[in-house]
């Protein structure tokens, strides 16, 4: 009997703005059953309702409706969270970093009933959260699912798309991220970066967290997979490639560690990787990178990093965020190169004997991708209720969404998952 469907927390930040318009969008076409009643959450008033505003305007309409509430919240004010977890089935927190901002709103969602879903790369947040409040949302029967957005929902339901479209048994993927962008060049906003330099820096505390959650080991099916350099030319692409840097690998673990042990399903393993292009690309990379992680260590280089993105980054980061130009000429494709053994041969017993080949496709990966990823995962959530995991929990979208219809929510919307070679023994 709560007023709204879903809040989303953060609606007027730069991430915010996007997954509202998302939202307006899947609820004027029909996506949640009804009318669905939904609301933007977050401290300014004015802000808020001018997001409304940007959003009924892209969408071609005069205004949003009585449909869309519009409430006073703060990260800061435990009070506040509380109240807006008790008018929500679902909260939709874009407020980042996480590992300063996120724990406060999940710790109010479990206590108060409502399940909650946020766009977090940050390994260590995602697993803290794990550790601290797996058993507290499963009492309460709320399901608490990080890193919905293009951290990691093209990686972790693209592995699992890869393993159902084998005939066989998958035993492991590699994936291949490349980012293009037009005449106008790609940006991302510097919350992303904050991110990434106090994780970084942070390396050391993330393995003592894994160790005190005693993660139960996972078993390698069929033949090991194999990693690869720091710097390596790929020559199904013709180009240089890196290890992708992002959660992907972390999360696809602890999904595939979770179908292993609570479905029994066989485990895939796992290595990202992201194409950088020419050889001088590759080089300049490496120069930022090195400078990068020698600054990450001291307090002194992090203010650096944190106050000058743009000159670091070499223009790739800054405090405004894209255009709206630069995000219309940018796109992403993930690719899946997967082997594992055809029906009737044992994954234990001689060298993988069958490939397949898949790709996910889609827009701009940080302001379009991700609303999109973020919005769908939440419709999942709603709409295939009876497909979730049996009890509650802190989840990742693998592991959640696994047996609901996301994947064909995604391919509706414009992220697209497709077998480009099929299995070939």
């Amino acid at each position: 009997m709560r007023p709204y469907e879903l809040v989303v927390f953060g609606a007027s930040g730069f991430t915010g703005q996007f997954v509202v318009e998302e939202v307006a969008r899947a609820a004027a076409g029909g996506e949640l059953r009804g009318a669905p009643r939904w609301a933007v959450a977050g401290r300014s008033r004015e802000k808020l309702r001018a997001v409304l505003e940007r959003a009924a305007e892209r969408l071609g309409k005069a205004a949003l409706g009585t449909e869309v509430g519009v409430l006073l919240c703060d990260v800061g004010d435990a009070a506040s969270l509380a109240a807006m977890a008790r008018q929500t089935r679902l909260v939709l927190n874009c407020v980042g970093p996480y590992r300063f901002f996120g724990e406060p709103v999940v710790a109010a969602c479990v206590e108060n009933g409502a399940n909650c879903i946020d766009i977090s790369g940050e390994p260590q947040f995602l697993e803290e959260m794990y550790l601290k409040y797996n058993e507290k949302a499963a009492e309460k029967g709320v399901y608490i699912i990080g890193s919905c957005g293009f951290d990691t929902i093209p990686a972790d339901m693209g592995v699992l798309y890869t393993r159902d479209k084998l005939k066989g048994t998958l035993t492991a993927v590699e994936s291949f991220l490349t980012v293009k962008s037009g005449p106008e060049g790609s940006c991302v906003h510097d919350g992303t970066w904050k991110s990434a330099v106090y994780g970084l820096a942070d390396q050391d505390n993330l393995r003592k967290l894994r160790k005190k959650i005693g993660y139960a080991p996972v078993p390698v099916v069929g033949a090991k997979l194999k990693k690869r350099g720091f710097l390596f030319y790929n020559r199904e692409f013709k180009e240089y490639s890196i290890p992708f840097m992002g959660a992907d690998v972390s999360v696809v673990k602890r999904s595939q560690r979770y179908l292993y042990t609570e479905l029994q399903e066989t485990p895939v393993q796992y290595s990202a990787y992201v194409n950088i292009g020419s050889l001088g690309s590759a080089i300049k990379l490496m120069f930022a990178g090195f400078l990068f992680l020698l600054l990450v260590k001291f307090s002194f280089g992090r203010k650096l990093l944190t106050k000058y993105p743009e000159f670091f980054s070499a223009g790739r980061f800054s405090k405004k965020g894209p255009t709206q130009k630069q995000m219309d000429g940018t796109s992403f494709t993930m690719t899946f190169f997967g082997e594992g053994y055809s029906e009737g041969q044992d994954p234990q017993n001689g060298k993988p004997n069958v490939k397949i080949c898949t790709e996910v496709k889609g827009p701009e990966p940080g302001y379009v991708a991700t609303p999109i990823a973020m919005v769908q995962a939440a419709v999942a959530l709603l709409e295939d209720a009876a497909c979730l995991p049996k009890q509650g929990g802190v989840y990742s979208p693998g592991a959640a969404f696994s047996k609901t219809k996301l994947i064909d929510r995604l391919n509706k919307c414009g992220v697209e998952f497709s077998v480009i070679s099929k299995p070939e023994v």
